[in-house]
């Protein structure tokens, strides 16, 4: 028999989510696709270090329960999401507040499965009426005086305030993406003013709650794209990947074909029908699919756009004796130090600690300041009510380029079809969450298979993609 004319259909350039969720998707409609990584593992930025029987993630995600293509996505069945505790912990005025607790949500547990927890969430009831906020004592360890009593009020509020706020998040849930999008566009941090509630939610829970969303400490973001965060928060329940961010690229890698994932394989310039690669020489295809960051992309497609990012700093924590703030995510509504979220990680996803000790990870948002370890301490003592002068440092993780920005206007869905045979996805495509990556993948492998056919899937669509000999 002949040589085939290519080794696959589709070259994907790029293992983050965004190109193995569109690489599953071809090789389910039967194309045969080769992925090319340049790194030695697959996953991008949803990376997890381990240290000491440790899983610390490289960039502090926050996913949401209401993300669609979590459901949508093949090979993402078996996640397993922790939800946080229901709503925030807000620290403001020395006190701990809690807010944001969708209404019927305060009953959901840890479940596995990221589809069961959705399910867990759509059919819990839901009104438009406000909530009963629980409160619960927070105790203060290794400080004299009374405890830290978790409450409503400042930074939120009168009660009238929080039912008003309350009645916000139960419309948000329900309101039409496409509905979302059509508002007027604005920098999300202008847009706040004008939401039709009072300036002391709107700078206590909102302007700190989007930050952590959208590492935008600046609130520069599109108001549209902040509209989907809120809605998303609304909706669902942030949650964590259970092992590590890094378990959702694994789950997308173990899914496809063997042989499909080729690492260690760097790409230097890509056309319509060939990649050619530094170690292996040119790799013949009929469609080639850029899945790299932002920045990578534009080196092999001269004349992308390349927008400006978001630095986040991720720094690691452990002790024997954790606080007691649960399974909450805590943010400081006074923005009186560097640290814009922390949780008690180990509290939210047990095995990303071991037996008997603590992992507290907690996130600064743009330029870190000098001896951020320092900084990140003292603001945490005062977040936490507890001293922080036994807790050990495991990692300080700093990510110059790990989101990239979307300033106003955005284009949520600009273009994965470049020409016929040549298309790019990611988040730098549609919005810089993990929704957004994998919803790029998905637009992306809807064009390549629109533009391939049904013809032009290879007959031998089970066999493994060959690599090139190595130069």
């Amino acid at each position: 028999m002949l040589e085939p004319a290519y080794q696959a259909d589709v070259v994907v350039v790029g293992a983050g989510i965004a190109g193995l969720s569109a690489a599953l998707r071809l090789t389910s409609a039967g194309v045969t696709t080769a992925v090319l990584e340049a790194a030695p593992c697959a996953g991008g930025r949803m990376a997890t270090e381990k240290v000491d029987g440790f899983r610390l993630d490289r960039i502090g995600q926050l996913l949401s329960t209401a993300y669609p293509e979590l459901r949508r996505t093949p090979g993402l069945d078996a996640l397993a999401l922790r939800p946080f505790a229901p709503g925030v912990l807000l620290h403001g005025d020395g006190r701990l507040h809690r807010a944001g607790i969708p209404a019927g949500a305060g009953g959901v547990r840890s479940t596995r499965g990221a589809l069961h927890v959705v399910r867990a969430l759509a059919s819990a009831p839901r009104s438009a009426s406000p909530a009963r906020v629980p409160r619960g004592v927070l105790p203060r360890p290794r400080t004299g005086g009374a405890p830290p009593r978790a409450r409503t009020g400042a930074p939120l509020g009168t009660a009238v305030d929080q039912a008003r706020l309350q009645q916000a998040l139960a419309r948000l849930a329900n309101v039409p993406v496409a509905r979302l999008l059509s508002r007027p566009e604005a920098p999300a941090g202008r847009a706040l003013a004008v939401r039709g509630l009072p300036a002391r939610t709107v700078d206590g829970f909102l302007r700190p709650l989007l930050a952590a969303l959208l590492c935008d400490p600046e609130l520069t973001t599109s108001s549209r794209c902040a509209d989907l965060a809120l809605r998303a928060f609304a909706a669902g329940r942030l949650c964590l990947p259970e092992g590590g961010a890094e378990a959702v690229p694994e789950l997308l890698a173990r899914a496809l074909p063997p042989g499909s994932l080729h690492t260690g394989v760097r790409a230097t310039s890509v056309a319509t029908t060939s990649v050619t690669t530094a170690e292996h020489g040119v790799f013949r295809c009929r469609a080639v699919l850029v899945a790299t960051d932002a920045r990578s992309a534009a080196e092999l497609l001269p004349g992308l756009r390349v927008p400006g990012f978001h630095p986040v700093t991720v720094v690691h924590h452990t002790t024997d004796e954790p606080p007691a703030t649960g399974a909450a995510l805590l943010l400081d509504a006074d923005r009186g130090g560097p640290v814009a979220h922390t949780a008690l990680v180990s509290a939210v996803d047990p095995s990303r600690a071991p037996a008997g000790r603590a992992l507290i990870s907690s996130t600064v948002l743009g330029t870190p300041p000098e001896g951020v370890d320092t900084a990140v301490r003292m603001h945490l003592e005062r977040l936490y009510g507890t001293s922080t002068a036994r807790w050990e440092t495991l990692a300080v993780h700093h990510t110059a380029e790990a989101v990239p920005a979307m300033s106003a206007p955005h284009d949520l869905r600009r273009p994965v079809r470049l020409l016929a045979g040549l298309y790019v996805c990611g988040d730098h495509r549609d919005t810089s969450t993990v929704q957004g990556a994998l919803h790029s993948g998905h637009r992306a492998a809807a064009a390549v298979l629109a533009d391939l056919g049904a013809t032009g899937a290879t007959r031998t669509a089970d066999r493994a993609p060959t690599l090139p000999s190595a130069a």
